[in-house]
């Protein structure tokens, strides 16, 4: 039996790490990471916040509402956001108890890695909202960092 994957929580160093890419097989951490996602209970998990700084992130936005849809993002880029934002309060793992209200775009798309190559994804509402909100953390921002809209 593999030791659960511990989340780490602000102000740990590697939070306000930039991510460096992925250059091998993260199968097994990608799992491991939805495991501790789903135990939490989250929607996201970035690498750096298991204390791997790397660009990969895994989320499953709607499976407390409804069915699993884990998905897991190897080296994402943000290829579009939509001109149109929303204000929501967003949690997160690494910073209990301290939700904040965030100004994100509706709606992104994303690249990512893939086996047999590069991949794309648009995603909208919520989904859209966690993807954004994990791609912040591969580049070592935290909510804590957003301006809180009025």
């Amino acid at each position: 039996m593999t030791r659960p994957l511990a989340i780490r929580v602000h102000p740990d160093p590697v939070l306000r790490q930039a991510c460096g890419p992925v250059t091998g097989d993260v199968t097994g951490l990608a799992r491991a990471m939805l495991d501790a996602m789903y135990a939490a209970p989250g929607r996201g998990l970035a690498a750096p916040q298991v204390g791997e700084a790397i660009r990969l992130f895994v989320m499953d936005a709607h499976w407390k509402d409804g069915v699993p849809d884990p998905r897991v993002f190897v080296n994402p880029a943000i290829a579009w956001t939509s001109p149109d934002t929303g204000v929501a309060e967003e949690a997160c793992l690494s910073i209990p108890d301290t939700p904040r209200r965030i100004r994100r775009p509706v709606a992104c798309r994303l690249t990512f890695d893939r086996p047999g190559g590069r991949a794309e994804v648009t995603l909208d509402g919520i989904a859209a909202r966690c993807a954004l909100h994990e791609m912040d953390h591969l580049d070592g921002v935290l909510i804590l960092d957003h301006e809180v809209p009025a």
